[in-house]
């Protein structure tokens, strides 16, 4: 499918995805891909149905195909000029018939979730004797080769090997939950994104990435230059929270003060939120047993990370003025929208929406508090 310079190669199939058959591409109406850093990227393909022949007799040739069947896997590659870019990898979980009063008005929607669905599946009950997170989820990454994934696994902060007479890291619920929950100690996140090329992805285990070279800047209010629509910018004081409380040490069995004061993710906003609304910040209490203090802080020092996003835009990129996908969970500078909200923003999701004839990409950007931290972005 091509369409405003945009190039869509579809691959499908039950082991290895090959190209799909031109009387799929044909029939194929739409394609809807949202990239969220939290939980599951998730896609849509919409088919119109038709039946004609005998070979249509018993059913819609196109739901009889076993290319669409649920735990096959998806490949959806966009491309800008001559650069290719894996929009999606994943595995299809649901179908969808929708049935018509007039030829040519049924349609087959076909959903899926990323490959990171297949590890979620099976819960499991084991133990990581003599093994930290970092190990543990790097282990856990490996036994997933067959989806291509590579690992990008960033160790935490505060490192606490676990000793077998102590403590023995235990496992109850899939994988994927549990590098989910192993994540959340320390603010980090677990999410596996497509690429770099087809075939492998990248399963990312650590801080959400604030950091890096920002991608092409989003550009409002400016003329020509005008390549996004801005639907809402916001600031939420009630969203920052500090945590405060104590733990008995189990190695000391001192009860140890445990207070956080300050985020530690890198700066995107010259006025934070936690910092310039420090008095009226929320408060909750810590209140996990069992914990060393070192622990102890490191998880109540993830709590408050998560809650740190106090800003919020939201809006739709013209995708030919802009040139390039999006991406998320990744940096884009913002220009046109006045000091508050001009500047680097973490890209919370994107949802491509891919039609005949048109292709947009709705986003939302989150950070910390207003205000630019750079007089100018990329463009």
């Amino acid at each position: 499918m091509t369409l405003l310079g945009v190039r869509l190669t579809l691959l499908v199939g039950p082991t290895v995805a090959l190209p799909a058959p031109p009387f799929m591409l044909e029939a194929l109406r739409k394609v809807e891909i949202t990239h969220k850093d939290e939980g599951q990227s998730g896609f849509e393909l919409s088919f119109t149905l038709g039946r004609s022949g005998p070979l249509a007799l018993l059913d819609y040739p196109l739901l009889a195909n076993p290319l669409l069947k649920p735990f096959n896997r998806v490949i959806v590659v966009v491309t800008f000029n001559v650069t290719p870019r894996v929009l999606m990898d994943g595995i299809i979980t649901r179908q969808e018939l929708a049935q018509g009063d007039q030829p040519g008005t049924s349609s087959l929607t076909v959903k899926g979730e990323d490959v990171s669905v297949m590890m979620d599946r099976e819960e499991r009950s084991a133990e990581h004797p003599a093994q930290d997170e970092t190990l543990i989820v790097l282990k856990t990454i490996a036994s997933y080769a067959r989806f291509g994934l590579i690992p990008l696994v960033i160790p935490p902060t505060i490192l606490d090997p676990p000793i077998p007479i102590e403590r023995i890291p235990v496992q109850q619920g899939t994988d994927l939950e549990f590098l989910r929950a192993l994540a959340k100690r320390h603010g980090y996140v677990f999410f596996v994104t497509p690429g770099p090329v087809p075939f492998t992805n990248t399963a990312y285990w650590g801080p959400p990435i604030r950091v890096g070279l920002p991608q092409p800047a989003i550009t409002v209010n400016m003329g020509p230059e005008t390549n996004a629509k801005l639907d809402e910018a916001s600031k939420d004081g009630l969203t920052p929270t500090m945590a405060e409380g104590a733990v008995q040490d189990r190695l000391t069995n001192q009860r140890t003060p445990v207070r956080t004061f300050a985020s530690l993710r890198p700066p995107l906003a010259a006025l934070p939120s936690w910092l310039v609304d420090q008095p009226n910040l929320r408060r909750q209490q810590f209140r996990e047993p069992g914990l060393n203090a070192v622990q102890a802080t490191a998880r109540a020092q993830g709590a408050v990370e998560a809650t740190m996003d106090a800003v919020k835009l939201t809006g739709e990129l013209d995708s030919g003025r802009y040139g390039a996908v999006l991406q998320s969970r990744a940096l884009v500078g913002v220009r046109g929208a006045g000091w508050a909200y001009d500047g680097l923003f973490y890209v919370k999701s994107v949802k491509h929406l891919i039609q005949v004839g048109s292709y947009s990409q709705r986003f939302e950007l989150t950070r910390e508090g207003l205000g630019s931290t750079t007089p100018v972005v990329r463009p």
